[in-house]
């Protein structure tokens, strides 16, 4: 089945989180700890991606397009919101809660980066599943660091996963038509590049070293096949 891959990940997430909700009762100070861990560590895997590709001013443009169109729509607002909802839903009362903060922190690193579009594009076009079974093993473990610091709101994270990698594995096919091959391959290391910007910053905000409003960036993963496409226009690969 096309959507495999997706299930398995979205399968991964939820046992991640339900172990973390067992090693959620631990000092504030070794979590805090874990955290700056974390974020190290989403920092180099950031810093790893970018450089998949030299063509910077495709990723210089992708990302000042996505900025322009993410900040139109307000994407940041409308995913705090929601997220807000969620924790307004099941928090208790007069109950300090993260579970906006999780919810957002946990979609971002799992949506953003390139097994997720690599892995649900062999679902679609190869039912191959094995990157995405691969990656919701790394993500079931960073699901069980994360909720041990950010508690339960890592657990709604799967919803935009499963619906995100599902999307791209049901639409592969026609990806596949509108892109010829050696294009798609070019497509895919800048659009690693843009994620690996895009995570980096993630770990920077884990830090608190920046407050960058990342999920307004996200259009630019999309706007890069149209900015790599200009540029193959005037610069031939």
């Amino acid at each position: 089945m096309v959507l495999t891959g997706a299930i398995v990940n979205g399968i991964g997430i939820l046992v991640g989180t339900l172990l973390g909700l067992f090693l959620t009762k631990i000092p504030e100070r070794i979590k805090e700890t874990v955290m700056s861990g974390i974020g190290l560590t989403v920092m180099l895997i950031g810093l790893s991606m970018a450089f998949a590709s030299d063509r910077i001013i495709v990723i210089l443009l992708s990302l000042l397009t996505g900025a322009i169109i993410g900040e139109w729509l307000r994407l940041e607002d409308k995913l705090n919101a929601f997220g807000k909802w969620i924790e307004e839903k099941i928090q208790k009362p007069n109950e300090t809660s993260t579970i906006a903060q999780g919810f957002v922190t946990a979609s971002l690193i799992f949506v953003i980066g390139a097994m997720a579009v690599i892995g649900a594009l062999d679902s679609g076009l190869r039912n191959d599943h094995e990157i995405l079974i691969t990656k919701a093993m790394i993500d079931g473990f960073v699901a069980l660091v994360l909720t041990t610091t950010l508690g339960i709101g890592v657990i709604f994270s799967i919803i935009p996963v499963v619906l995100y990698e599902g999307f791209i594995a049901l639409f592969a096919t026609q990806i596949e038509k509108l892109l010829p091959e050696p294009f798609l391959g070019y497509f895919i290391d800048d659009m690693t590049a843009t994620g690996g910007l895009l995570i980096l910053a993630i770990g920077l905000n884990l830090l608190n070293i920046t407050k960058i409003r990342i999920a307004n960036l996200l259009p630019s993963i999309l706007t890069v096949g149209f900015i790599l496409y200009l540029y193959h226009q005037f610069f031939p690969f």
